[in-house]
């Protein structure tokens, strides 16, 4: 039997079929509202986070479920023209997840998600060789059983675990406690803490749980991180921005990518900033993953917004 090969990242967590309408704003409740266009694409936050790191060079496995529709196709398309090593469990008669974007002219945009309960990974759906034989995990908690147990399982084999958190499942706390690098959306932390001060809620966590860096991202305020010792602040580089989405999904593969080069942690926020924003200039969740040397020239000679290290009265949700 041949052995599985060791890949940079293993990614255990959604995936979905992005249904993207542009809009000019937001309708009011009752409304009637034309639209030009609607494309679909695939999208997901560990899926999409996955793609981007086999783009720019890593090596790459994705763990998820899908259904036997037209969307499980095009994601197995997906993965198979990216070149990820993908281990798809399918679920007979279930659609697969689906989400509505609707993406106003400013590029922000609103979701609406859809996800039949029959596609939760289980804990029984995972190979343990699938996260023991990878560099880093990454992780979404969605799935918050399965997550688990594959960050667990990467803790006990000395792989570094990075995850993308938003919500307050269930279980949660256990799942932090095998996290090392918790990157989360901006109210998470406070959420988490009962703490509305964000570089305290921070710390707290990392004391809490032993995260080796914690960190929130904070839309056009850039990112805020703790790494045992320090705060630090990498601020968000000014773009055209067409639509947000995948901006998160965007900015932890970047920090993945990052930490695998062994650079300082500094480097690795400015570097995701920077990759996240150049996303946000086209449309879908993986319409602007630019390739390194773009990045890279963005961190060199791109505008930034104008935003210093935030006091404590910013850093309040």
């Amino acid at each position: 039997m041949t052995e599985l090969p060791i890949v940079d990242l293993v990614g255990v967590g959604l995936n979905a079929t992005d249904t993207l309408i542009p809009i000019v704003a937001l309708p009011a409740r009752g409304a009637k509202v034309e639209y030009s266009a609607a494309t679909v694409m695939p999208g997901g936050q560990t899926a999409t986070a996955v793609v981007a790191c086999q783009m720019w060079g890593l090596r790459t496995r994705y763990v998820g479920k899908l259904g036997d529709d037209e969307a499980a196709r095009i994601h197995t398309d997906a993965f198979t023209r990216a070149g990820v090593e993908a281990r798809l469990i399918s679920v007979a008669g279930a659609p697969s997840p689906q989400s509505l974007i609707m993406v106003d002219d400013g590029g922000e945009r609103t979701v609406f998600c859809r996800r039949d309960e029959r596609l939760v990974l289980q804990p029984e759906d995972l190979d343990r060789a699938w996260i023991e034989r990878a560099r880093t995990l990454l992780i979404d908690g969605h799935e918050m059983a399965a997550a688990t147990l594959a960050a667990r399982w990467a803790r006990a084999a000395g792989i570094p675990v990075i995850a993308d958190l938003d919500e307050l499942y269930p279980g949660i706390d256990e799942l932090i406690a095998n996290i090392d690098y918790l990157i989360v959306s901006h109210d998470f932390p406070g959420r988490l803490m009962n703490d509305t001060q964000l570089d305290r809620a921070l710390r707290n966590i990392a004391a809490r749980y032993g995260c080796k860096v914690t960190a929130a991202t904070l839309g056009q305020d850039g990112v805020l991180a703790f790494d045992g010792s320090r705060l630090l602040h990498s601020a968000a580089y000014r773009v055209p921005v067409a639509d947000t989405t995948g901006a998160g999904d965007i900015f932890h593969a970047a920090f993945i990518y990052a930490l695998l080069q062994g650079w300082p942690l500094e480097r690795q926020l400015d570097f995701s900033c920077a990759a996240a924003a150049l996303n946000c200039t086209a449309a879908g969740a993986r319409g602007g993953i630019a390739p390194v040397p773009q990045i890279e020239n963005l961190m060199a000679t791109g505008a930034r917004y104008d935003v210093a290290l935030l006091d404590e009265a910013q850093m309040r949700l």
